[in-house]
């Protein structure tokens, strides 16, 4: 064959190859709007957590170690491992969020991330792992401006490919606002945030359910995160003469506020009453938090079965004592475990296998967790709605008493919400 014709031919063949998807793509695959992930036979399918290993360190060690055992518990896809790579710090911030989302998304070969801890972080994390085309599932951002209004309405802060196995917090403003009202009897109540999306978002919540029951909330004050001294707005709380306090702030700053409203004057019989974030651990072993009533997830799943891996709540609380020396300082874990082994579902399900390689499509793999319904988790059925909300919505008031418990699991429950 000559020059002239040699050169026909191999511009031919490589029209024809092309055409039919080339070395890239199997003839049977066509990647979708998103793009895909290509495995190739001995590679590791990655994903990657962005969780608050600084910031809130008592909610994200909890999660990050429910992650590693769901990783370690699902097993391979397809003969690949899983590969779960150097946790990422969110710092439970926004610019965290963001310098965690861009560099998980500069990867191309990550399919998916289990992030953030916290809302704020997720405010800035979820724009950026939209636009990559990736899949974001949290196990405890449980601010409404994320997803939704839980009545089909978008809010500010929904991009597509976010998830979450935790609540809607406007499931734990109505629970709170149900609790103290019809339960404890108060009618009249204060209530600070600190600016964060998730403070505010259920202060905001909260004053709206309290309010729709007939009682009323005389102040809400804002702190700056990193305030210790309470002295203003404690001030301005005891001008109101309340029944209760809701105050659902992170440790840095719920500690001094809890501390110092205790002994404040004028506030000595005001019931406390916070969120989930303080919910962990090493704030329940300080004297302030000794009589107080914390909203927070379910933390006794019982018999629960996560359907994918076959391990029960006892199963895995056992490995978790096993390999971190302690009980989860956070009830989180659980969706933490549930979230990593939804991600893992649907990315198995979406996974083509020809020519020796795996083939992962974004936007199917998108579809795939949007699709979740009944799933069986630890927490219970998983169901995710069209705007990324998957909880059960269950919330348990337990009210601390002694501390020396300081595991989650066994602080009595006073009260249940289920919507």
């Amino acid at each position: 064959m000559n020059n002239p014709f040699r050169k026909f031919y191999i511009a031919l063949l490589t029209a024809f190859v092309a055409a039919c998807g080339g070395d890239d793509e199997p003839l049977g695959f066509e990647a979708g709007p998103l793009g895909s992930v290509e495995v190739g036979a001995g590679e590791a399918v990655q994903i990657r957590s962005l969780l608050s290993i600084t910031g809130a360190a008592s909610l994200g060690g909890a999660l990050r170690n429910g992650v590693e055992l769901a990783v370690r518990d699902f097993g391979d896809i397809h003969g690949r491992a899983v590969e779960l790579g150097e946790s990422m710090d969110s710092m439970c911030s926004p610019d965290g969020g963001r310098a965690g989302a861009e560099q998980i998304s500069a990867d191309p070969q990550v399919v998916g991330v289990i992030g953030t801890s916290c809302s704020a972080a997720a405010v800035a994390a979820s724009p950026v792992i939209s636009e990559a085309g990736l899949v974001m599932i949290s196990p405890s951002n449980t601010s409404p401006l994320l997803t939704s209004d839980l009545a089909g309405n978008a809010n500010p802060n929904y991009h597509p490919g976010y998830f979450r196995t935790s609540n809607n917090d406007l499931y734990q403003a109505n629970a709170v606002a149900d609790f103290a009202y019809n339960e404890l009897g108060l009618r009249r109540m204060v209530a600070v945030d600190d600016g964060d999306p998730y403070t505010t978002a259920l202060v905001s919540a909260f004053g709206n359910a309290f309010g729709a029951l007939g009682g009323e909330i005389a102040v809400t004050a804002r702190i700056n995160k990193g305030t210790t001294d309470m002295t203003e707005v404690l001030t301005e709380f005891a001008a109101a003469e309340p029944d209760g306090i809701f105050f659902p702030l992170f440790e840095a700053e719920g500690t001094p506020f809890a501390e110092q409203a205790r002994a404040f004057d004028g506030l000595e019989d005001a019931t406390l009453i916070t969120g989930a974030a303080l919910l962990v651990s090493e704030f329940l072993g300080t004297p302030q938090s000794a009589g107080m009533y914390f909203a927070g997830p379910e933390s006794d799943h019982g018999a629960n079965v996560n359907a994918a891996t076959g391990k029960n709540a006892d199963d895995i609380l056992a490995a978790y004592e096993a390999a971190y020396g302690g009980s989860p300082t956070s009830p989180y874990w659980a969706h933490a475990y549930d979230a990593t082994t939804v991600l893992l579902t649907a990315i198995k399900s979406v996974a083509v296998e020809e020519g020796g390689k795996l083939y992962l499509d974004r936007a199917a793999l998108r579809e795939g967790v949007g699709a979740t319904a009944g799933f069986q988790g630890i927490i219970g059925a998983i169901s995710c709605d069209d705007f990324g909300d998957c909880g059960t919505g269950r919330i348990n008031i337990y009210h601390h008493t002694d501390t020396s418990i300081t595991d989650i699991a066994q602080l009595p429950v006073v009260y249940q919400f289920a919507p």
